[in-house]
């Protein structure tokens, strides 16, 4: 009896190893392709294994990225847990920053695999979806309550963009931490920290945002409007889930008529990265133009922008649609978004020698900035809750006034 228990748990064991290896090759391979786009083949081929050993553990492509997503959610509820012990919130949300962080550095390391990233998890299909979804929102939950408990549905609401942005922040972590040596994550985590305790308003500064006129030109008739609806759907349902013929029939025209105006879904992804890119620098500039201190420029620009995110017509591409781009176009989308990123750290640095800004660190800051922009598009719905000037004021003030700056509030 013991030589078979002894066997028995023996193959338990190297069960749970296989199984392990096959939900980390599947989570790099969806961080790569997206879910809709990872393969049993390509798994197997990181593992070493064929596709028949795959689907000895998972029967289906879509169960293996349902069980992918499950362990991010998974250690994001753990990650709270241990978060929510501390006394304070702001220790809570320091304490969840570092353990971001210091898995992060594991995995620079070799120590630990990556977890899958949740962008295509309103693409699953059903039931999955709704499984996951209500995970998700728990975990979304959990994070809210870092904050304590809401004295009033205003004081949620705010505490509601508090865990969205610094959920985003966390989630676009992986994407611009590895640009530093390993040796400094914690002092990047820091700086960010930093940046969540008090933003970056000096004392005496105020939310008196002026909105920047924007105009796009429609030079090929409809293909503005074409653009928007991909936008939106791409947003909501990631690269792999937004097809052609579902984007052509949200405008109610053919799939022809979507190749009169582009070649390949990849030109269309590229094309909607380049509006996007476009609308952010255009505000940026115009800002600049229309002069005034550095905060106020801040200001105008970060306003407009979540209006923008928060309209019913109009939207950002989020950067989740990347990992469906071909290499060559993503880097050049990535290195797009690093320069309008380098132009918010010029105007904090600005602002930081004129004494209208808070002094920084104006790279970690303008990372953050672009999470808070990137993620806006979806808290539309929490937006469309209340009046459009508060819902951009309790958003933006997460990183303008800090994640414990209670002047929101004040009307």
């Amino acid at each position: 009896m013991g030589d078979i228990t002894t066997d028995d748990a023996g193959s338990t064991r190297r069960f749970r190893e296989k199984r392990q290896a096959i939900l980390a090759a599947a989570a790099d391979a969806i961080n790569e392709q997206s879910a809709k786009g990872m393969t049993f083949a390509d798994v197997a081929r990181r593992v070493g294994l064929n596709t028949t050993s795959v689907t000895y553990y998972f029967k289906r492509k879509e169960e293996l990225a349902a069980a992918a997503f499950e362990q991010t959610l998974d250690s994001l509820m753990a990650m709270l847990d241990d978060a929510s012990q501390a006394a304070t919130p702001r220790a809570r949300v320091e304490r969840m920053v570092t353990l971001n962080v210091e898995r992060l550095a594991r995995i620079e390391r070799g120590e630990e695999r990556a977890l899958a990233v949740l962008s295509d998890l309103r693409a699953m299909d059903e039931p999955m979806r709704a499984t996951l979804m209500n995970r998700w929102r728990e975990v979304f939950r959990r994070t809210r309550a870092l904050w304590g408990e809401s004295r009033s549905r205003e004081a949620t609401d705010l505490a509601g963009a508090r865990a969205h942005v610094l959920l985003e922040n966390i989630f676009w972590l992986p994407v611009w931490l590895p640009r530093y040596d390993a040796d400094q994550y914690p002092r990047v985590a820091e700086r960010l920290m930093a940046l969540f305790l008090d933003g970056l308003a000096v004392d005496g500064a105020r939310w008196a945002p002026g909105a920047v006129p924007l105009l796009h030109d429609d030079a090929v008739p409809g293909r503005e409007a074409f653009l928007l609806a991909a936008t939106r759907l791409i947003n909501e349902l990631g690269y792999r889930g937004a097809s052609v013929q579902r984007i052509a029939s949200e405008l109610n025209v053919t799939k022809g008529s979507f190749y009169h105006h582009l070649d390949a879904k990849d030109d269309l992804v590229v094309a909607c990265y380049r509006r996007s890119f476009d609308t952010i620098a255009a505000t940026q500039r115009i800002a600049d133009e229309r002069g005034g201190t550095h905060w106020q420029r801040l200001c105008d620009t970060v306003a407009t922008l979540v209006g923008v995110q928060f309209s019913e017509r109009e939207s950002l591409l989020r950067t989740t649609a990347l990992s469906g781009l071909p290499a060559g176009e993503r880097q050049q989308m990535i290195d797009r978004s690093t320069r309008i990123a380098r132009r918010f750290a010029g105007t904090m640095m600005d602002g930081i020698a004129e004494g209208t800004v808070r002094t920084v660190d104006s790279l970690v800051a303008a990372q953050a900035m672009m999470a808070l922009l990137n993620a806006a598009f979806d808290m539309r719905k929490w937006a469309w809750t209340m009046e459009r000037d508060r819902a951009v004021r309790h958003y933006a003030s997460t990183l303008m006034f800090g994640m414990f700056d209670d002047r929101a509030l004040e009307r």
